[in-house]
């Protein structure tokens, strides 16, 4: 099990986190992948190796935990003006970010070192999150929304999947498709409730 909280600590803890993540981010950058050792990440961070194994447990744990840190959105979905041309740019942002080479190792790390599910439910919960606040945008605007459930089932999960698996089916015209095909099927009763 990760020792590590998934809420962003705070004092001294935070600041540990911070220069451990600048460590990794800085070491990979310069010297690639392989250079990556907590030994070497200790040294770059200005803790003990043994600070990183505390709180970390391991350097696919610590990997995992820098991952979701990078996977967090920086800011909120762009208002363009309605439901459609919001969540078409949301999905076709996240599919070429999160399809991106950068972004499918970030997955697959996030993925590596999570022995509990944590770091992939944090990863959902940042696009629920992104998700929710378009269609709360949306029902301002009194457009008809579908759930978050929805866009996650039907519009996320499909291009998760692509990204993991099928990476070379990739591109912008899938996702505007699922959007598409979520947003057509708004006549259904069960789909005209507000974000869940």
């Amino acid at each position: 099990m990760s020792p590590k909280p998934m809420a962003r600590p705070g004092g001294r803890s935070a600041r540990v986190q911070e220069s451990v993540h600048a460590a990794v981010r800085e070491l990979e950058a310069e010297q690639g992948r392989a250079a990556l050792s907590v030994p070497a990440i200790a040294a770059r961070a200005g803790v003990t190796p043994s600070t990183i194994y505390r709180r970390w447990g391991d350097l696919r744990e610590l990997l995992s935990d820098v991952a979701v840190e990078r996977l967090r959105p920086e800011e909120p979905p762009v208002d363009h003006g309605s439901l459609h041309a919001d969540l078409t740019t949301w999905a076709q942002q996240f599919l070429e970010e999160m399809g991106s080479p950068s972004g499918r190792a970030y997955i697959r790390d996030a993925l590596l070192g999570d022995p509990d599910g944590s770091n992939a439910g944090q990863c959902s919960v940042y696009a629920a999150d992104q998700v929710e606040a378009i269609l709360s945008r949306a029902l301002g605007r009194a457009e008809a929304i579908p759930t978050v459930e929805v866009v996650m089932d039907h519009v996320v999960a499909p291009m998760m999947y692509r990204i993991l698996f099928r990476p070379g089916l990739l591109g912008a015209d899938y996702a505007e498709h699922l959007v598409h095909a979520v947003l057509t099927a708004l006549d259904s009763p069960s789909s005209r409730r507000g974000p869940q």
